[in-house]
C-alpha cells in the first residue's frame, strides 16, 4: 500500500479552516499566498511519498543499534536525512532572517503531518529540532540565537528536550540534574536523563540538548530549575565545531513502536553547558518548546491517522469476502460493501479529517496570537492545544485499532503494517504529557483561572456555526443540531466543573479527562461543520464536486454517529466522580 499524501484536504483546512484571511494579513506572511503554500506542500507530499515512506516497515522491524555509546540508524535513514537536509525542509515555517523559509505555523502542521503519516519514527527527529529552534528563538540571546540557530534550521543539527529522569517523570520538581557554575560563565552539567527521544543518532553533525538542570543553592521544586544549552560536540566562536562535549549515550530503549526513533539514556559527567536566560527560569522556557511540541504531537495523532486509514481503505476494496447481506448477489463482495465495515471506515475518515481540521484553526490562532497582542485570540489558542494534543492522540489510538479490526485476522499479523500504526500511535498519548495532564491543564488552567471566558468563547464560536448550517438544506440543518446538542452538553459539564471546584475539587478533576474528550470531540465537530459550509459553498459555484460531497457527507457521518457521545462524556462528568472517587482496591 503506497502512502497519499492529502494535499487536497490540508489545503481545503489552510483556506477554509484557519483563520487565512487574519494569518495573511499578518506582516510575517504579507508576501505568502495559497499557491505558495500549495506549491511548498506539493513538492513536499512528494519527497514523504517517495522518499520517507519506503523506509517506515523496514526501519519497524530493523530498529536502531547500539555499540559502545554509538547509535547507527536502519539502512537507508541517512540517505533520506541527507535528501531531507539538501532540499530544506526543516526550514519550512522558521524566520527568514536566520535562513528559514517563512512559512505560516498552519503549513508546517501540514507539512508535519505529511512527514509523520509517512514514517513517525523518520519525523520524530525534525520534531523536536523544532521545539529547540522555537525556543531558542524566544528565550535565546542573540549570540546565542546567532551560533545555533542557522545549523539547526537547516537540519544539519538536530535538537533534543531533556527533561525526565529515573525519579522523575512528569513531575519536574524532582528533577536532580545539578549545574555548577565555572569562572568563565559556562556550567558543568551532571546527570541523567531517560527517554530522549533523538538523543543519540548518525544523522546530524551536531546534536544540540536542551537541559532542565538545578544550579547551586537554586530553591527547592519546580522554581529552581534552569535552562541549559549542552551541544553533543562543542561549539566555537566563528560555529565550527570543537572537541566532543561530556555526554555519553549509556543505552536506549527497546519499545512497543517508533523502533526507528532512538530513545536514548544519557550521562551528563560534567558536560559543558551554557545558561539560556536567567537562573531559576528553565520550567518557564521549557514550556515554550513542550507546548510546540504537545501540539506537534497532537499532528502526529491526525498523521498516524490517516496512515491506518488509507491502508485499512485499500485492504476493504480489495479484500473479497462474504455475500452481502441485501442478498443483491450470491457472490461474495468487497467487504466495503458490508455495513459494519463502512462504519468503521467512517469513523476512522471523519476522526481523522475532524483532528486535521481542529488542528489547522488551532495553528492559525497560534499564528495570529503571536505576532497580534489579541487577549482573546490567545486564550483561544490556548484553550486549543490541549485539545490538540488529547483528543488527537487519544483518537488516534482508536483509529489505529480499527484498522486492525478491518484487516481482520491479517491485522494481527505484522507483514500487513496495520499492527504497526497500532504499535506507534500508543505512545502519542503518553509524550509530551499523558492525557491526564492535558486535561487537567485544559480544566485547571484553561477554564478555572479564568472562570470560563475562553470556554464560553469557543461555544458562543459554535453557536454561531450553529446559526449558519440552519439556513441551509437537511443535511446542513443535521450537522447544525447535533452541534447544538452536543454543545448543550458542553455547557452543562462546564458549569458543574465550575460551581464544583470550590465544593470538590477531586470530583471537578474526577471528570477532567471525559472533558477533554467532550470538548475535543465538539471542536473537530465544529471544524467539520464548518467546512461542510465551506464545501456547499463551493459546491454551488460548480468547484470539485466529488471532493466536496464528501467532505458534507463525513460533516454528517460525525454529527450524527460521533457528536452524541458528548452526552456520554457529559454523564460521567455529572454523575461517575463519586463511584470513581469512592472505589476501594485490595491491599
Amino acid at each position: 500500500m503506497t502512502y497519499q499524501p492529502p494535499v487536497k484536504d490540508l489545503m481545503f483546512c489552510i483556506e477554509h479552516l484557519s483563520h487565512w484571511g487574519k494569518v495573511s494579513s499578518l506582516d510575517a506572511y504579507s508576501e505568502c499566498d495559497l499557491s505558495d503554500i500549495g506549491a511548498a506542500l506539493t513538492g513536499y507530499a512528494q519527497f514523504c511519498a517517495e522518499q520517507i515512506a519506503p523506509l517506515s516497515q523496514d526501519g519497524d522491524r530493523a530498529g536502531t543499534s547500539f555499540d559502545k555509546g554509538r547509535v547507527t540508524m536502519p539502512e537507508g535513514h541517512a540517505q533520506a536525512y541527507a535528501q531531507f537536509v539538501e532540499m530544506g525542509w526543516q526550514a519550512l515555517t522558521h524566520p527568514v532572517a536566520y535562513g528559514g523559509v517563512g512559512l505560516p505555523r498552519v503549513a508546517g502542521a501540514a507539512a508535519t503531518e505529511m512527514l509523520n503519516s509517512a514514517d513517525m519514527s523518520f519525523g520524530l527527529c525534525p520534531l523536536l529540532t523544532d521545539g529547540a529552534i522555537e525556543a531558542l528563538l524566544l528565550t535565546g540571546s542573540d549570540a546565542q540565537k546567532s551560533l545555533y540557530l542557522e545549523p539547526l534550521i537547516s537540519g544539519r543539527w538536530s535538537g533534543t528536550m531533556n527533561l525526565t529522569e529515573p525519579q522523575a517523570g512528569s513531575d519536574l520538581g524532582l528533577v536532580a540534574t545539578k549545574a555548577i557554575r565555572r569562572t568563565d560563565g559556562s556550567y558543568a552539567v551532571r546527570g541523567t536523563k531517560i527517554f530522549i527521544t533523538y538523543g543519540a543518532h548518525d544523522l546530524t553533525e551536531n546534536i544540540i540538548h536542551l537541559v532542565l538542570a538545578r544550579t547551586h543553592g537554586a530553591p527547592a521544586g519546580p522554581k529552581g530549575l534552569s535552562l541549559f544549552i549542552v551541544p553533543q560536540t562543542l561549539v566555537k566562536s566563528d560555529g565550527t565545531l570543537g572537541a566532543a562535549n561530556a555526554v555519553k549515550c549509556v543505552s536506549i530503549e527497546h519499545k512497543l513502536g517508533v523502533r526507528a526513533s532512538p530513545t536514548a539514556v544519557l550521562e551528563y559527567e560534567d558536560a559543558t553547558g551554557f545558561l539560556i536566560g536567567n537562573e531559576n527560569c528553565g520550567l518557564e522556557y521549557m514550556f515554550i518548546m513542550m507546548n510546540a511540541a504537545r501540539f506537534t504531537v497532537g499532528v502526529q495523532g491526525v498523521a498516524t491517522s490517516e496512515r491506518a486509514y488509507q491502508r485499512a481503505l485499500a485492504y476493504a476494496q480489495g479484500r473479497v469476502q462474504s455475500r452481502p447481506v441485501n442478498g443483491q448477489t450470491k457472490d461474495a463482495v468487497p467487504i466495503i460493501e458490508h455495513p459494519d465495515v463502512r462504519r468503521m471506515l467512517m469513523r476512522m475518515r471523519s476522526l481523522t479529517e475532524g483532528g486535521r481540521a481542529m488542528a489547522a484553526a488551532t495553528a492559525g490562532l497560534l499564528d495570529i496570537a503571536h505576532y497580534r497582542t489579541d487577549r482573546v485570540t490567545n486564550a483561544l489558542a490556548e484553550f486549543m492545544v490541549p485539545l490538540v494534543k488529547g483528543f488527537c492522540t487519544e483518537r488516534a489510538v482508536e483509529v489505529a485499532s480499527l484498522g486492525v479490526q478491518i484487516h481482520g485476522g491479517m491485522g494481527f499479523i505484522e507483514e500487513t503494517g496495520a499492527a504497526q500504526h497500532y504499535r506507534d500511535a500508543r505512545i502519542l498519548p503518553i509524550y509530551e504529557g499523558t492525557t491526564a495532564i492535558q486535561a487537567n491543564d485544559l480544566l485547571g488552567r484553561k477554564v478555572m483561572r479564568d472562570g470560563g471566558a475562553a470556554a464560553r468563547l469557543f461555544a458562543a464560536g459554535i453557536a454561531t456555526t450553529e446559526a449558519e448550517l440552519a439556513k441551509g438544506d437537511a443535511s446542513a440543518q443535521a450537522i447544525g443540531a447535533g452541534l447544538a446538542q452536543a454543545r448543550a452538553a458542553f455547557e452543562t459539564s462546564l458549569e458543574w466543573m465550575l460551581d464544583n471546584k470550590p465544593k470538590d475539587i477531586d470530583a471537578a478533576f474526577a471528570g477532567s479527562v471525559p472533558f477533554l474528550m467532550l470538548t475535543g470531540t465538539l471542536a473537530a465537530g465544529w471544524m467539520l461543520g464548518k467546512g461542510a459550509l465551506a464545501a456547499q459553498a463551493a459546491l454551488d459555484a460548480g468547484q470539485d464536486a466529488p471532493f466536496m460531497v464528501r467532505k458534507i457527507e463525513t460533516a454528517l457521518f460525525y454529527a450524527q454517529n460521533i457528536l452524541p457521545e458528548c452526552a456520554t462524556e457529559q454523564a460521567r462528568i455529572l454523575h461517575g466522580s463519586r463511584s470513581l472517587l469512592d472505589a476501594t482496591f485490595p491491599e
